[in-house]
């Protein structure tokens, strides 16, 4: 079971985070690239802020995003504007989250995200948590894929396992931390390829952070995950 509660509170410890950590940048920091191409730090705090407010409207049975091309001249617009708002329109945003997080409602709904994706609404706040994760991470502030919480990391895993799984392109794969296992990829009877390494390495390689030269492969090659 999914305890979307609990979820919330974690997103709530992991936004702390962000923002006393991003408190500490200045104007000129915040256009620097961050570790995503083509995306200054200030796109990524754009990001963040524009996606609590589409995954408010997720909550409340809107649309995600008007459109793609919406969702990016949003980012694109917001990008350049300095530390003050930028800080500001994170924590704003994120509060309207959490309200919208602790507003009553039936969490086992199921709601539609991007793309036509869909999920039981008690998810959307764990999804909130990796978006600001990972975009922390994505910052080049300080903050390592090492130092995101071992719930996470799990979790994390075992969520992109999952997306992977049954992917015609990804061969069947089982993953190891050396406690814990999933498998992933084309369906088969025993896996073809397992890949064993640190919680932050299988994390950073799964989704797209990390190259997973620091992962162990046995029976062929890493796989070639697609994109997210």
């Amino acid at each position: 079971m999914i305890d979307h509660a609990h979820d919330l509170a974690r997103v709530r410890e992991a936004t702390d985070r962000l923002l006393t950590a991003v408190a500490a940048l200045d104007n000129a920091t915040l256009a620097e690239p961050s570790r995503l191409p083509g995306w200054s730090r200030g796109h990524v705090l754009a990001h963040l802020a524009r996606n609590a407010d589409a995954l408010v409207n997720v909550l409340q049975g809107r649309p995600m995003y008007a459109s793609a091309e919406v969702r990016d001249a949003d980012i694109e617009r917001d990008a350049p504007r300095p530390l003050e708002v930028q800080v500001a329109d994170v924590r704003e945003s994120a509060a309207r989250f959490q309200a919208a997080g602790d507003a009553p409602a039936d969490w086992t709904r199921t709601v539609e995200l991007r793309n036509g994706v869909t999920d039981s609404a008690s998810r959307v706040p764990f999804r909130r948590w990796v978006e600001v994760e990972l975009h922390h991470v994505d910052l080049g502030i300080g903050y390592e894929l090492e130092d995101l919480p071992a719930e996470f990391l799990e979790r994390e895993t075992d969520f992109l396992a999952d997306r992977f799984s049954g992917h015609p392109d990804v061969p069947a794969t089982r993953l190891t931390d050396g406690t814990h296992a999933w498998t992933t990829g084309r369906a088969a009877d025993e896996p073809e390829i397992t890949v064993t390494g640190r919680p932050a390495d299988l994390v950073g390689w799964l989704a797209g952070r990390r190259d997973g030269s620091a992962l162990e492969v046995r029976g062929g090659a890493l796989p070639k995950l697609p994109p997210l």
